[in-house]
């Protein structure tokens, strides 16, 4: 993504309409067309998914939250978020299945 000066690309009519809204601020204009979800033109977001199920992992095997902080360079908060967020995933996964059998 590049800057570009409005100046230089939009006719003065749009420009000075802009400008009655963020004069002098920097703003983002998005790409028409399709609209793409964060992190799915790179691996950041598999990497990240990745990196999570192994904190998870680790945890039931037994690591601190304050270990697991300290081995992936995260605050123990950021560890709290990640088990929790997989401990819940974990739980309606259980959920499913029992819910499957009983039924």
């Amino acid at each position: 993504m590049g800057y570009k000066k409005a100046e230089d690309v939009l006719p003065e009519r749009i420009l000075k309409l802009v400008q009655k809204y963020v004069d002098g601020e920097i703003i983002y204009i998005p790409r028409k067309g399709e609209k793409r979800s964060w992190g799915s033109e790179t691996r950041l977001r598999d990497s990240l998914k990745e990196r999570n199920v192994s904190i998870y992992k680790e945890y039931l095997h037994g690591k601190s939250t304050e270990e697991l902080a300290e081995s992936y360079y995260l605050s123990k908060k950021s560890i709290q978020r990640i088990l929790r967020e997989y401990t819940n995933l974990h739980r309606i996964d259980l959920n499913e299945t029992i819910w499957r059998t009983q039924n």
